[in-house]
């Protein structure tokens, strides 16, 4: 029988100290948009106490680079209780720190010949398998050695035309990796987005998350939205956009479980932020699990978030419908293969 994770979350809900579901045990779209644009405001807590402003910045607003944060201190854009402060400046708990993050421009958008993984190319589409570490478009911090740098250089006759994102209508974080496609003319493009606006968009997911999920399937639809403390965040909000996540059992380990998951939407963290809700947070990753070992949010197998853009499947221009495949990132697999590992091993004593 298939479990419905569905309830209307109150704001109460969010631990405002830590910034994470405070029904989570204490131990914790990915193409919706999301800028690091605009002002932002943070609230350090007491496990701050004492850190510089410029790593406390950096740890809190992690799309953006420690050099680019340094530079907006000095350039004034960073404030402590509306006063600017040295990068050297030490946090304490209570104070407010606005950070005001200006828009790329739209002109330092270059070519770049960086090698990407193409599964698919033809006149008006180009699918890629995105590796780890590879930002998808320009933005502040990042302003080279994107996707969009790298789509720039393979295909110069995709138009910028006054964006940052030529050709590219859907997102996946920094380190999730797998299948985005990237749209090569014009056609392409009105096509993918009215698919994506009407979820009729097949993406699906693989994730390893942290214990043992009891339901061999289930659907989590939760509203998400900002974090209303750690503004660099998602959370489970009442009032937040919906949010619709299935998963079903692929293996289970002694103490995790590797999931497929097919989302109706794509907010920003999706995947992450609903299994975090559920109480079984992607392994290796840093923001939304706080649990130890080796699958925690620092785990000692995964340096990243276990998640991965398998399969992508939509309607091409001229009407046929195509659905495409991506293999587990090689550290993914070599991770996963430990796991089974000392799986076997403990089974055999």
């Amino acid at each position: 029988m298939n479990k419905e994770f569905d309830t209307d979350i109150s704001v109460e809900l969010i631990d405002l100290e830590t910034g994470f579901d405070a029904s989570i045990d204490d131990d914790t779209d990915e193409e919706d948009e999301q800028n690091a644009t605009g002002v932002f405001e943070l609230h350090p807590t007491r496990a701050d106490l004492n850190e510089r402003l410029d790593k406390y910045v950096a740890a809190n607003l992690q799309d953006l680079s420690r050099s680019y944060i340094q530079q907006l201190i000095e350039d004034g854009r960073v404030m402590v209780d509306g006063k600017v402060r040295r990068q050297t400046f030490k946090m304490t708990p209570g104070e407010v720190v606005t950070v005001e993050v200006p828009p790329p421009t739209i002109d330092q958008i270059l070519p770049e010949a960086i090698p990407i993984d193409v599964i698919y190319e033809d006149a008006d589409i180009l699918v890629v398998n995105k590796a780890a570490g590879m930002v998808v478009h320009p933005a502040p911090g990042h302003l080279t050695g994107t996707l969009a740098n790298a789509v720039l250089a393979h295909a110069p006759e995709i138009s910028v035309a006054g964006s940052n994102r030529p050709g590219i209508v859907h997102r996946l974080d920094k380190d999730t990796t797998g299948l985005i496609v990237v749209a090569k003319s014009d056609r392409a493009r009105v096509t993918l987005i009215k698919q994506w606006n009407s979820r009729s968009v097949v993406k699906r997911y693989i994730a390893l998350v942290h214990g043992v999920v009891a339901e061999n399937e289930a659907t989590i639809n939760v509203p998400i939205g900002r974090d209303p403390v750690a503004r660099n965040k998602m959370a489970a909000l009442s009032g937040g956009r919906d949010a619709i996540t299935h998963f079903s059992v692929r293996e289970r380990f002694p103490d995790a479980t590797l999931l497929d998951l097919q989302i109706e939407t794509g907010r920003t963290h999706q995947i992450r932020v609903h299994l975090a809700f559920i109480g079984h947070p992607v392994a290796g990753d840093a923001v939304y699990n706080r649990y130890s070992g080796t699958t925690g949010g620092s785990s000692t197998i995964f340096k990243r978030q276990f998640l991965h853009a398998a399969g992508l499947g939509f309607i091409l221009p001229d009407g046929q419908f195509v659905e495409f495949e991506a293999p587990l990132a090689p550290d993914l697999a070599e991770g996963l293969e430990k796991l089974r590992h000392i799986r076997d091993e403990a089974a055999a004593k």
